[in-house]
């Protein structure tokens, strides 16, 4: 496994060895051990969850506050995603700062993203299989999260946005400006 730092304080891509023969492909997409030694970070993965979109949806900015913030180790198990981070860390010399990577299943690329980060993807494949680990439980009350298309982060989804496909709950997302007050 290798890990490069990205321009955003302590969130980086991950890059897993692939073993390719003639039967397929095999990675090993997490070794707790590798991941605290290139990292200094124990982080314990509390909760697995995958996603299957098509081509278009985008979820996202989400994350969530207080005491169930949640790092999650993302990646793309079938398919291809833009994936998009914003530090949300007051104190963060890249507070306000967005980041984005294409993660697909040819790459197998991972992005760690720290507590006190949005998050959010769009599929750009006819469908994508998206996976991720959190650190925290999933708690309804603590969730939040920005708008795709906030005017201070100008995020280039890389896709019309007329053909985009997100929920209602996310359409009414505030802006940073919004939460930041």
């Amino acid at each position: 496994m290798q890990f490069h730092p990205t321009p955003l304080k302590d969130c980086f891509v991950v890059t897993p060895e692939v073993f390719k023969d003639h039967r397929g492909i095999f990675v090993e997409a997490y070794h707790k051990k590798k991941f605290k030694e290139a990292t200094n970070l124990e982080i314990e993965f509390v909760q697995d969850n995958q996603s299957v979109s098509k081509k278009g949806v985008l979820r996202g900015l989400h994350f969530q506050t207080g005491d169930f913030a949640q790092a999650k180790l993302v990646r793309v198990v079938y398919g291809e995603v833009l994936d998009v981070v914003v530090d949300l860390r007051p104190h963060s010399p890249t507070f306000k700062k967005a980041h984005k990577i294409i993660l697909n299943d040819e790459n197998q690329h991972q992005l760690f993203v720290p507590q006190g980060f949005a998050h959010g993807f769009i599929t750009l494949s006819e469908t994508s299989v998206f996976s991720y680990k959190c650190d925290c439980f999933y708690y309804p009350g603590s969730e939040s999260g920005i708008i795709y298309n906030d005017p201070s982060l100008a995020i280039d989804w890389g896709f019309p946005e007329e053909k985009m496909i997100l929920s209602e709950k996310d359409l009414k997302l505030p802006t940073l400006n919004e939460l930041f007050q």
